[in-house]
């Protein structure tokens, strides 16, 4: 038997619920760790009748006391609007909770995995991002309780390796979308669809020209899952994350096309230390993991818009 008791936490997020989703296919059982402050019920619905599967509500900021193989940390607002909400508490959850998890790792002889995020490099000076690039990130603008709470947390990991011999795995992600996303998340993939499908104006911060990298969901997971299955010593950070490059301009226009939509482009300011432009090196990746997506924008956006009408004509 290769079943492992694999522990989630955030796993009724966005992304967690498609990595239950995937480990409890995969044949292993699994511990659903949520708070439920940005995570729904929802999510894993399908996974709540499966012998396999367990949800339990907690709060990562608190010690938790159970027995694992390994540990996925993902618990933490992911969106500006969500973690900017109760700054001091997303602080708390990216620190504290990472502290509790890496306990339990310890504790355990476990094998932990850490969700970072592209955010530690801030408004980037080097494009496109490579790992060894320190970042240019504000330590005291309105998103450092994310940017400064996620490099904290990787000190933290790292300090763990160094000092217990915990077998780490880092990864950084960029800029990721697909079905159990929040349609409220004020991220910028569920803000265009959700406003295009209503047929409101699609608000654009700045004038469009800055850049993302949207990787879809499933191609993500198999990175998760690719990192945690390598050689102990290989701790990461690793990118993940589509390199393609799109500005906003051209993300709302397919968005328009793909929803047949009569909305309008409507310009607002750009948020402080927003950063201009993001695009993953995965070239680590594909080395050491054998990873790049295989979803194109188009296909990924189409599976998107659908599970967003599904949301939309049930409120």
């Amino acid at each position: 038997m290769n079943r492992k008791r694999i522990l989630v936490t955030g796993g009724a997020g966005f992304l967690g619920s498609h990595l239950c989703t995937r480990l409890v296919g995969d044949g292993h059982d699994v511990i659903c760790v949520d708070n439920f402050y940005t995570g729904t019920k929802d999510n894993i619905a399908p996974l709540m009748n499966h012998p396999f599967f367990e949800i339990m509500r907690h709060d990562v900021t608190f010690p938790l006391y159970v027995e694992v193989d390994e540990i996925y940390n993902l618990a933490c607002p992911a969106s500006p609007i969500h973690y900017q909400f109760d700054p001091v508490q997303t602080t708390k959850t990216s620190v504290h909770g990472a502290i509790n998890m890496l306990g339990l790792a310890r504790r355990t002889k476990a094998k932990i995995f850490q969700a970072s995020t592209s955010e530690v490099y801030g408004d980037p000076d080097i494009h496109p991002q490579p790992e060894h690039y320190k970042g240019n990130v504000n330590p005291i603008g309105p998103r450092a309780c994310y940017d400064e709470g996620k490099r904290c947390a990787e000190t933290l990991f790292f300090d763990y390796n160094r000092q217990h011999n915990l077998i780490i795995k880092i990864a950084r992600i960029f800029n990721t979308y697909g079905p159990n996303m929040h349609p409220n998340d004020g991220r910028v993939v569920s803000n265009f669809i959700v406003q295009a499908i209503k047929n409101e104006p699609i608000t654009i911060y700045g004038d469009g020209t800055q850049t993302r990298s949207f990787c879809y969901v499933d191609d993500l997971i198999e990175g998760f899952i690719r990192l945690m299955n390598t050689e102990d010593e290989e701790t990461g950070p690793v990118n993940l994350g589509n390199p393609g490059e799109f500005t906003m301009l051209e993300l709302a226009e397919e968005i328009i096309k793909q929803t047949n939509s009569r909305s309008q482009l409507v310009f607002k300011a750009l948020p402080a230390d927003d950063p201009v432009r993001r695009q993953p090196d995965i070239s680590l990746a594909n080395s050491l993991l054998g990873w790049k997506p295989t979803i194109p924008l188009e296909e990924g956006l189409r599976k998107t818009i659908d599970y967003f009408k599904r949301i939309v004509a049930e409120t």
